[in-house]
């Protein structure tokens, strides 16, 4: 009877938890209510496995009056109760998102900013983990970083650095005083993140804070005397300098490196344990960007380039025929124009390069051209099944408009005159617009058809995806867009010249429902058109550097 006893109390205990964890999770105070009335202390109790309260269920639900009415009747300590990885409410409030939530929670307990978890994390940190700005803000408004260690301070900075919040990783800046102290590794991890983000430099502000970053690290530690030892003066850091020179290549950061070439020139002769200089990197991972300093360094560029690759005996043009990483492949749609641009690179490298470079060959008995066409088989096949597709598709269309055009031009809008056989409205003007515009579109759709047809018959060597099909695809595609406008025209002209006396509102909204497909056309194709036109036409500029940014 007892331990019956006993097993009863112990489900109705268990039914009181799963009511309450519902009335949390749907935000139905009135449920809960009545729970609490019975038992305040539950309110303190964990009610998961995982030790959570009904507040941090609450929290996590994001349900703003439940959680109001909850306040109310907790203390300052029942708040900093921590679940089975001690993360108190305000965490649950931090990792939600809701900035009103976590004000509440700040407002009757000030002390729960800096109360952290198991993991050593406050609100504030797990905040700028997950990347919730708002949430950031706010905490970082009630967060004393008084209480904060070096490593906390160095480790927040650098979250905010990764999710892009530059804004409030430039207010940690100016809090000042733990970036020195803080250790070397911490230090390093901040700039690699730094150096990993090539888009950061879009303003006035951000350049700002990336160079106030900078002059920040360059002292980290102090000697006995107190002289000042620099990060890229200090041999010891040499691998780690390197390592994240080569973060800031790889990830084209141009800008990152700008500023340090500009403090440490000496910076520009670093090479890995292979002999690979920063821009032999570049090369590697396609960043046009960071290879385009090469032309602000006159005076070392030839020296840097003709680095040969130790143990495979490679030289830069044969970092340039291996296939491109697929994150900078995928910078342009579709394998013809990622062929392109592979080429774009190989032919850049090979005006700078010293003409010896052409015909050396590797380990593997390859010259750089050798090794390109091996590497780049697959992606010519992809290129020529690509270019194939779309040359057919848009042949068929374009036939299709020109069958359409051809048979209108006999069949004259309004009759023509039995015993002369000239058009009975020869003088409107509405008629001349129709065969102006669909000899114009019987015209273009021809050309079209040529020029896809050219595509077809092509014999698709590499050299062939440089200019010439790329070329031949923007004339076919805009030759089918002329010829979609005549026949729209040409279709409109027709209206006006059958309905304009009778019903002139008709033609009009013809006219308008006809400017869809030209809309639609245009929406559709516009990326198409517009990627290969700059990989055609604007490419050459690939390898065109600003004059004059560093030196």
């Amino acid at each position: 009877m007892v331990e019956n006893a006993k097993t009863t109390k112990i489900l109705q205990i268990a039914n009181v938890y799963l009511c309450l964890y519902r009335a949390a999770r749907e935000g139905n105070w009135q449920d809960a209510k009545k729970i609490l009335e019975g038992d305040r202390d539950i309110i303190r109790y964990s009610i998961t496995q995982t030790k959570e309260s009904v507040l941090h269920i609450a929290f996590a639900s994001k349900h703003m009056a439940f959680v109001k009415e909850l306040m109310q009747i907790l203390s300052d300590d029942d708040l900093e109760l921590g679940n089975q990885e001690g993360e108190t409410a305000l965490c649950f409030a931090a990792k939600s998102g809701i900035v009103a939530i976590a004000k509440e929670t700040v407002i009757k307990n000030n002390r729960l900013p800096l109360v952290r978890s198991k993991e050593e994390r406050t609100p504030l940190h797990k905040a700028a983990l997950l990347g919730l700005r708002d949430m950031v803000s706010y905490l970082f408004t009630v967060t004393s970083f008084e209480g904060l260690s070096p490593s906390e301070h160095m480790e927040i900075l650098v979250a905010t650095i990764t999710n892009d919040m530059y804004d409030i990783a430039l207010k940690i800046l100016k809090k000042g005083g733990t970036l020195a102290t803080a250790n070397n590794e911490k230090n390093i991890e901040a700039l690699h993140e730094l150096a990993r983000k090539p888009i950061a430099i879009g303003s006035k502000s951000q350049l700002s804070f990336w160079k106030r970053c900078l002059n920040s690290f360059k002292t980290i530690r102090a000697t006995t005397n107190s002289a000042p030892v620099q990060l890229f003066e200090d041999r010891d850091k040499l691998d780690e300098v390197r390592a994240l020179l080569y973060d800031a290549a790889e990830f084209g950061n141009s800008e990152f490196l700008n500023i340090l070439i500009r403090s440490y020139p000496n910076i520009i002769w670093t090479t890995d344990k292979d002999g690979r200089s920063l821009f032999h990197i570049a090369v590697i991972n396609r960043q046009e960007s960071v290879f385009n300093l090469l032309y602000e360094t006159v005076a070392v560029k030839e020296i840097i380039l003709t680095n040969v690759i130790e143990g495979k005996n490679e030289n830069v043009m044969h970092l340039a025929g291996y296939l491109a990483p697929l994150n900078r492949l995928n910078i342009v749609s579709g394998a013809a124009l990622q062929m392109q641009r592979e080429l774009l690179w190989f032919k850049g490298l090979e005006m700078i390069a010293p003409p010896s470079f052409q015909k050396k060959r590797n380990s593997d008995n390859l010259t750089p051209w050798d090794l390109f066409t091996k590497e780049h088989e697959n992606l010519r096949r992809d290129g020529e099944k690509w270019m194939k597709d779309t040359a057919n598709y848009c042949m068929l269309v374009a036939t299709l408009i020109t069958t359409v055009v051809f048979a209108a031009a006999f069949t004259v809008p309004g009759g023509s005159n039995q015993e002369t056989g000239t058009p009975i409205l020869l003088k409107s003007i509405w008629l001349r617009v129709f065969f102006i515009f669909d000899a114009i579109a019987l015209l273009s759709s021809s050309t079209s058809i040529l020029v896809f047809l050219s595509i077809l018959t092509s014999r698709f060597t590499q050299m062939d995806f440089l200019v010439s099909l790329p070329s031949k695809l923007v004339w076919g595609l805009t030759a089918l867009f002329i010829s979609i406008v005549g026949m729209v025209v040409a279709f409109s002209a027709t209206c006006f010249l059958v309905f304009k006396s009778e019903m002139p509102w008709l033609p009009i909204g013809i006219i308008a429902s006809a400017c869809v497909p030209i809309i639609v056309f245009v929406l559709l194709h516009y990326q198409l058109w517009a990627d290969i036109m700059r990989s055609t036409y604007w490419s050459g500029f690939l390898f065109k550097p600003n004059k004059h940014r560093i030196f």
